[in-house]
This record gives structure tokens, sequence and C-alpha cells, in this order.
């Protein structure tokens, strides 16, 4: 399958400007023979809002008017798109990302870690388990922004079965070491392909870094940028590759296998609760 990532600029406030875009890009990217294209963390809608109130009336729930809107085109390439967005759900406002094809939503994913920043300082933290999808014959998971600092999340994926995993991100100046060696490590150390697509331009005093990245289950760049421009990067990926975990390097003498060799009974420390308290929870008064 051939992936595509869309960096792009976004206005924040104007869902149905953003749409017109990611529409347009879609036509252009498929027409470049990509089956999965993907854009940024918050790509309808922006990032920057200040409160919950300011962001609920451009937020849409799921399904909704533009995973309708990206199913018909979908539909008419014979393409899958992944795009971020406000997730409203009643009074409740999620960053989520939104998985669609010819036949409409697939799935979604409701971001789990939430840093303070931007409209993440007031939103939901996601409420519902990691999950893996397929497409076209690749199993993909979803994954936002912060959520890559974590590789219990990469892992549960991996664990589940995905051969790739997506990211769509609104990387900040200071995240420049995240794009260029984190996206890396998490795809070697649980062998999958990882794409992380950022967003370009500035919004309310925040400048987006771009730098996109695709990396190949061994760790290997596939396709990137260093540019904070509008860009596309493509890769073709191979989910056999990703499904065989067993590394042999000298046969008889030097094999491994990251899924297989973990040792889940020594980790109990890691599912243990835990009284520390984030910026964001000090910031909400929690």
């Amino acid at each position: 399958m051939r992936i595509a990532a869309v960096q792009m600029d976004v206005t924040i406030g104007q869902p149905d400007v953003n749409l017109a875009v990611m529409l347009a890009k879609l036509k252009e990217v498929a027409a470049a023979g990509a089956k999965l294209i993907c854009f940024p963390e918050c790509a309808l809608t922006g990032y920057c809002f200040e409160s919950v109130s300011e962001a609920l009336p451009f937020a849409q729930a799921l399904p909704g008017p533009a995973t309708e809107q990206f199913a018909k085109v979908c539909r008419e390439l014979d393409v899958f798109a992944v795009f971020g967005l406000l997730e409203r759900d009643g009074e409740r406002l999620f960053n989520a990302v939104a998985l669609v094809g010819p036949d409409g939503l697939i799935g979604s994913y409701r971001k789990v870690h939430l840093p303070y920043l931007g409209i993440d300082m007031k939103t939901t933290y996601g409420d519902r388990p990691f999950a893996v999808f397929e497409v076209g014959g690749v199993k993909v998971g979803m994954l936002i922004c912060y959520d890559a600092a974590f590789p219990e999340a990469t892992r549960s994926l991996a664990i589940l079965g995905a051969d790739l995993v997506v990211l769509p991100t609104n990387w900040p100046p200071g995240a420049e070491c995240v794009a260029e060696h984190t996206l890396n490590t998490r795809a070697m150390e649980n062998a999958v392909y990882f794409l992380a697509v950022n967003r370009v331009g500035l919004e309310r005093g925040f400048q987006f870094i771009g730098r996109s990245r695709i990396c190949g289950p061994s760790g290997c760049t596939l396709a990137s940028t260093e540019s904070s421009d509008p860009t596309i990067l493509f890769a073709d990926i191979d989910p056999a590759q990703s499904r065989n975990k067993r590394v042999t390097r000298v046969p008889g003498k030097h094999a491994i296998d990251r899924l297989a060799d973990r040792r889940p009974d020594m980790y109990d420390l890691l599912t243990r609760p835990h009284s520390l308290k984030t910026p964001r929870d000090d910031a909400n008064g929690l």
C-alpha cells in the first residue's frame, strides 16, 4: 500500500475552509497512487482555542458532516483518509482523529495523553481502549501527538496487531527531537510502520514546525522533511514486514523478537496508580 502524509496549514475556527483544502489534497494525493492519506491533528478545526465554550461551535460528532464529505470523496477515489478534529459528545469535547473510507466512518480515536497546551488544556481525556482497524488489508492504529511520548501507547497497538501506527500531530517548537528520534524508536521497538504528520503555520502565537516523517519496522526513515512549509510525503509499505516480528541476524546464533521476548510479569509497576499531578491538573484546580 502507498501511504501519504499531508503536511499543511490550518485556519482556526474555519472548518469549512480546512475541509475544502483537505478534500482537494485528497484528490491530488490519490492521483499519485496513495491509498491511505493522513492529515494533521485538529486539521478540521484548529487547535489553539482558549476554552471549551469557544471551541464547541466548531466541533463535530462522529460520524458527522465532515466524515460524510470525506466518505463521498473516498468513495469516488477508492481511498482511505485519517484526519484530526475536535469531537463533540454532548457538552464534552475531545481531541480526536477519524478514519474514513468509501463506506463511511471506519473508526475513531480520542487522545489519551493530554499536555498543557492549546485546547488540550480543556478537553476531556480519551475514554476508549486502544484499537486497530483494517484498511485495505493493512491493520491501522491511531494515536495523536503527545501520545507518542508514552511507549505504552504504541506498544498496546502493536500487541493488538497494528501494521501501521498513524500520528496526526501539532508539534510546536521544542518537539524537534521527537520528530527526529522518537518516531524511529517507536517503529523499531514494535516492528511497525509509523507515520507522523504535523501541521505548519502560525496560530495564536504558536509556530508549528512541520518535520513530518514515515518510518519502517526496522526503525529506518522511509520519508521525511525538515521543512516547516506545506508538503506531502509518500511511502510504500508491506504489512508482511511488520507482521514478522522475529529478526534473525545470524542463523542459530542471534535472533530477537521484541514482542515475544517481553516479560509482562515484571512490568506491574507500570500499571500501579499514582498520585502525581500534571501541569494541566494544577492549572484546572484538580
